[in-house]
């Protein structure tokens, strides 16, 4: 028993297992946009789907209920306000019908989805963000305040909105030296996290200061996604190369707690992180397979659990909040993936296997 005990390490989540939702329940058409961006281009929430999609004469996402499925019609209608392209879009955590996106316009624009979808295009903002002086194309919501939101745009600029009165309430311009690559809250939201293409991982405490040290050596774009205990992982890339996930303690960042190679694909791999689980899902872009790891207090801290592949490579994905999973089902997480070759946008879910999660 001992012997076992030393080889096999304990969890509940070690037969987790992702499933793809057949071909009929997925949207198929979608013409997902092309930007140079290294988004996610996806967000989901427990009504909505939004995609950026392809769109003449400046930027459009598409939002759609969630139930939808099938050929999306190429007259549906869109969210279309803005004069660019369109970037990064995110639901608001607080109200599922408001939606924020970001756009090389350098605004950003709030809506108000109508229950049960759109009807006609949306071309007049609820709120437009106007502060950054080049294209913005990162967003986060405060996890915990109402109607606060923070974006990032080329202009190494950091902004903090009220989106209520459309006023900056917080700004920091002289942080980053260079394009800031992701940005993460705390789950508290008291403290943010930065990467940039300076190649240094930065926690901002607007009561403290600001802790900046490397992260990693290689020249390709980093992400950064802080955890529940406080610790922050990131995902980039080696000197050779290749790509890397690292643990930080906040508390000491001069080294990480533990770096692990990955392999030798060149797509950046998208961090999304499962507070009630500790786990983290790495969705590369370009990739084929969608990894899944636990975050844990034991060596070597992070652990990998499993792996789902597809056919095709992904071009992003967004992951539902909890109150979208079905846990009658033992369903842990669900996820959507726009797929580049059939326009496809496939939804997933990951399972909690009961039989050994109990025995485990």
């Amino acid at each position: 028993m001992s012997f076992r005990r030393g080889v096999v390490r304990q969890s509940k989540f070690r037969h987790v297992f992702a499933q793809a939702w057949k071909a009929e329940h997925c949207l198929d058409d979608v013409r997902v946009s092309r930007v140079t961006w290294d988004g996610p281009l996806c967000a989901a929430n427990p009504k909505f789907i939004a995609v950026v999609i392809e769109a003449g004469g400046g930027g459009a996402f598409l939002v759609l209920p969630l139930a939808k499925s099938g050929r999306v019609d190429q007259n549906t209608p869109t969210v279309c306000g803005h004069a660019a392209p369109v970037l990064d879009v995110q639901w608001c955590p607080h109200d599922d019908n408001v939606i924020a996106s970001a756009s090389e316009d350098c605004t950003v624009k709030i809506w108000q989805i109508p229950d049960g979808g759109l009807t006609s295009p949306m071309s007049e903002a609820v709120v437009t963000l106007e502060g950054h002086s080049k294209r913005v194309g990162i967003l986060a919501w405060h996890p915990s305040a109402l109607n606060i939101l923070l974006t990032a745009g080329c202009d190494n600029v950091l902004c903090v909105w009220d989106v209520g009165t459309g006023e900056v309430v917080y700004q920091l311009s002289d942080v980053h030296p260079d394009l800031i690559y992701s940005v993460s809250w705390n789950r508290e939201g008291s403290v943010l996290c930065t990467t940039c293409k300076d190649k240094a991982l930065r926690v901002i405490d607007p009561r403290r200061g600001t802790v900046r040290e490397k992260a990693h050596e290689g020249t390709r774009p980093m992400r950064a996604v802080f955890l529940a205990d406080g610790k922050i992982l990131t995902t980039g890339f080696s000197r050779m190369s290749e790509r890397q996930l690292a643990l930080w303690d906040t508390r000491d960042l001069s080294e990480p707690m533990v770096t692990q190679e990955m392999d030798t694909s060149n797509g950046v791999l998208l961090p999304f992180y499962d507070p009630d689980t500790n786990m983290v899902y790495l969705c590369g872009k370009g990739d084929c397979t969608i990894r899944y790891f636990e975050v844990t207090d034991e060596s070597p801290y992070v652990h990998f659990l499993s792996l789902y592949s597809s056919k095709e490579p992904q071009r992003g994905a967004g992951f539902l909040s909890k109150r979208g999973v079905d846990v009658n089902k033992c369903e842990i997480a669900r996820l959507a993936t726009p797929f580049s070759v059939f326009c496809l946008v496939q939804k997933l879910f990951v399972l909690f296997d009961r039989l050994f999660g109990q025995s485990a």
